[in-house]
């Protein structure tokens, strides 16, 4: 087979991608040689992504290059392609898309593990990209967001200057190019908290349409799983007719044999998002789906009941109260301590603390414990990783997902051969505690109580969201659904108290004030 030419943009990035292909290549018996092609976002590194005029100027001159025969195939992100292919170009091949996460990368002395991601208060975080920004602020609205352009090494060079105190970046770019982030504080921003790009992460290998010899020898490369993937996401961007300047994030992923799939969407990058999230068996039409969600024409619940006190600040009510949604929050249980000195013997060779609730972890360090440096900390939900920051401490182990069993077995396989320490409820399920391997021990902790309230008036919201089961017996106690209410459960212990009931529910995907707000967002009215 003759040496086939790869075009590619001179980052370093892109000369990793174009490498990577390259290699795939020669393993099956298709030599090639790479071919450097500047392209117009090379050139322009003054202005904004979204000032620049028109569409695919990461890929237009490759593009070009590609047409006009002088290179064989070209190695885009798949993320920096417009969702419309110029006539005569395919995408031939799309290889198994890496980690999609994002990163926050933040100098240590700007670091306040006490706050959300541990930026301290009113940090400058660099970021060009109008989705991240308001994702970012939806979050954390003290931030300052500045603009950061230039490659992935240029990026973390003006963050070691000291031009912004974090930055932004995709994961899947610092895992290619293998870089040292040790100087700095890194966290990881999963899917389900921060949604990425449109395929970020993925490749694209781009050939003229008429070359059915190379298509053929590309199929060797290509992962359908993740062109199916990503297939919806860019499907998604197209029906909302936007480029990558879109403050528009968009993630499918296979899982268990179904589809995961979360989409944030905002006006601008200073607006607050929408999000949504579904469970499906197809991906067929689900495209479609998520663009009538966001209709203007929707009808939307007018008022929404949960069982618990919701704070003035709280991302779920700024979801929430954006569409002129009132929100009834009143808890339905009270809870009280049941230990007020900390017995030391309980914290004796603990190597895991773990809360299955923000209250758990409210009463526990109520009790002002002394505690090893060695301990780490597991906890279920965004909420009660929150309460710990609150508390100076940080999660090795976060639990995200409605499925408390499918966490639990996750922190069995952390926990195997350790002591866990369990503060807890009085009337706990237990769940985590019944998935630990038999040679985990568990330390256990009753350290509050909770009481159910009596004599609970109804409500005549639409949507009615319950907290936990204590908080289901409470309400369904004296009360039962009027005709048309809705119910959205928070975990699937509070689920199953819901279906002993026979009452039909939503699971939001984490039991947090994102799953809620993506829950709100999708019900039917």
């Amino acid at each position: 087979m003759k040496t086939l030419i790869i075009g590619t943009r001179g980052s370093e990035l892109a000369l990793w991608q174009a490498n990577f292909i390259k290699d795939k290549l020669a393993e099956i018996g298709a030599p090639a040689e790479i071919k450097i092609i500047k392209t117009q976002g090379d050139k322009i590194l003054n202005l904004r992504l979204d000032k620049l005029e028109g569409k695919g100027f990461f890929t237009k001159e490759l593009e070009e290059e590609l047409l006009a025969g002088t290179i064989d195939l070209a190695v885009h992100s798949h993320k920096d392609l417009p969702t419309v292919h110029p006539a005569g170009l395919i995408i031939a091949a799309v290889p198994e898309r890496e980690d999609p996460a994002e990163l926050l990368l933040i100098l240590k002395d700007c670091v306040d593990v006490t706050q959300k991601l541990s930026l301290k208060t009113g940090a400058m975080v660099g970021t060009s990209s109008n989705r991240r920004k308001a994702q970012l602020l939806a979050l954390r609205p003290d931030l300052n967001i500045e603009d950061l352009r230039g490659n992935v090494p240029t990026r973390i060079g003006k963050l070691r200057d000291e031009d912004y105190d974090a930055i932004m970046l995709a994961r899947a770019g610092v895992k290619r190019l293998n870089i040292d982030l040790s100087e700095f504080h890194v966290e990881v921003l999963d899917t389900a908290e921060l949604v990425p790009a449109p395929a970020q992460g993925a490749l694209a290998i781009q050939i003229r349409e008429n070359d059915h010899e190379l298509y053929n020898v590309l199929q060797q490369l290509h992962h359908q799983e993740t062109a199916d993937e990503i297939g919806l996401e860019r499907k998604v961007l197209n029906l909302f007719e936007g480029g990558c300047h879109m403050p528009l994030g968009c993630f499918c992923k296979r899982e268990a044999g179904e589809y995961e799939v979360w989409v944030s969407k905002a006006e601008s990058a200073e607006h607050f998002p929408d999000r949504l999230f579904f469970r499906v068996n197809s991906l067929e039409g689900l495209a479609e789906r998520i663009l009538s969600k966001y209709s203007v024409e929707r009808r939307r619940p007018s008022k929404v009941f949960i069982s618990r006190e919701i704070g003035e600040n709280n991302y779920f009510r700024r979801a929430v109260e954006k569409h002129g949604i009132e929100i009834e929050g009143r808890s339905l249980i009270r809870t009280f301590p049941i230990v007020n000195v900390l017995d030391p013997f309980y914290l004796k060779n603990i190597d895991w603390i773990f809360f299955s609730s923000r209250n758990a972890v409210s009463y526990f360090f109520n009790l002002k414990p002394l505690l090893s440096k060695k301990v780490q900390f597991g906890v279920v939900g965004r909420g009660s990783e929150d309460e710990l920051r609150r508390h100076g401490h940080t999660a090795g182990f976060v639990g995200v997902g409605g499925d408390i069993d499918e966490i639990a077995r996750d922190f069995a396989k952390l926990a195997e051969n350790k002591t866990i320490l369990f503060p807890r409820a009085q009337d706990s399920l237990l769940s985590i505690q019944s998935q630990l391997k038999a040679n985990t021990k568990v330390v256990d902790l009753p350290i509050y109580e909770t009481v159910v309230e009596e004599d609970i008036d109804p409500t005549s919201a639409e949507v009615l969201i319950f907290t936990s089961p204590s908080n289901v017996d409470a309400y369904f106690a004296d009360n039962l659904l009027d005709r048309g209410q809705k119910v959205i459960a928070i975990g699937n212990s509070t689920g199953r108290k819901l279906e002993e009931m026979g009452v039909r529910y939503v699971l939001p995907f984490a039991p947090d004030e994102i799953g809620l707000a993506e829950a709100v967002f999708g019900i039917e009215i």
